[in-house]
């Protein structure tokens, strides 16, 4: 169980790494430029979701970022979210 916390764009080599590893029973939060996945018709976000984890997205930067509804399938998350998330997840990796 690893909380994935991902900034890289959607586009980046480190968005795709990190689609590579991740498993039904991790999470990942997206944020910095990574929540731009979440925005609807991104297709970006459809291998990620099809991984099976909790997709998240850290509320604070999706309104910053200009993402008020993001896709199906991911919850908003605000920083008690993420702080929740780091107590449930005992590992974490980030990717930038």
């Amino acid at each position: 169980m690893i909380l994935h916390t991902l900034s890289a764009p959607p586009d980046s080599n480190a968005f795709r790494d990190c689609l590579a590893v991740v498993s039904s029973q991790d999470a990942v939060l997206l944020l910095g430029d990574a929540v731009y996945a979440a925005l609807p018709g991104n297709p970006q976000l459809a291998p990620l979701l099809a991984t099976g984890a909790a997709i998240h997205v850290l509320a604070e930067d999706a309104l910053a970022a200009g993402v008020t509804e993001p896709r199906e399938g991911v919850a908003r998350s605000d920083m008690k979210g993420f702080v929740a998330l780091t107590e449930r997840y005992p590992r974490q990796m980030a990717w930038y």
